[in-house]
C-alpha cells in the first residue's frame, strides 16, 4: 500500500474526521482512455469554488483541461462537480496568495519565505511555475 492509498482509505473509512477537512478523492475519467482515476488531493473553499493546488509534473489534470466532470468523495459524501485549470502562471501567483492564507502551513513546504505574516513575492513567483490550480464548482 502507498502513500495514496493509505489517504483514499482513510478518507474512505469512519476515520476519514482527521483529514477530511483539508482533503478529498477526485475521480476523473482519461479523456483518452475513458478510464477513471481516483487519487486524494488537498483542497480549499473559498466562495462557490473547491480549489486544488498540484504540480504541473502530475498527469491527472491534463484530463480536465477544457472543463470535466469529476466526482469527490468529501468528507466521506459522494459530490459531483465540474473541473477547470489555472494555467497562467500570473493568475497562479495571485491564487497562491490566497492558498496561503487558508493553508498558511504550506508556505514551508513550498519553500515559500513568510516575512511580518507575508508571503515572499518572489518565492510565490518562482513557486508559481512549477504549480497550478484546479477549481471546482459542485454540480450538487
Amino acid at each position: 500500500m502507498n502513500g495514496n492509498d493509505f489517504m483514499a482509505w482513510v478518507l474512505r473509512s469512519p476515520f476519514h474526521g482527521m483529514l477530511s477537512n483539508g482533503m478529498m478523492l477526485i475521480t476523473i475519467t482519461g479523456r483518452k482512455t475513458g478510464k477513471t482515476y481516483t487519487t486524494p488531493v488537498g483542497y480549499y473553499v473559498e466562495g462557490e469554488y473547491l480549489w486544488i493546488v498540484t504540480s504541473r509534473e502530475r498527469k491527472w489534470w491534463k484530463n480536465l483541461q477544457g472543463g470535466a466532470q469529476v466526482n469527490l468523495l468529501l468528507k466521506r459524501k459522494p459530490v459531483n462537480g465540474i473541473a477547470d485549470i489555472e494555467l497562467d502562471e500570473k493568475a497562479v501567483e495571485a491564487r497562491m496568495y490566497e492558498y496561503l492564507r487558508h493553508v498558511p502551513q504550506a508556505a514551508k513546504p513550498m519553500k515559500i519565505r513568510v516575512e511580518d505574516g507575508k508571503p515572499n513575492p518572489a518565492d510565490i513567483a518562482a513557486t508559481a511555475k512549477d504549480r497550478l490550480f484546479v477549481n471546482i464548482k459542485l454540480t450538487e
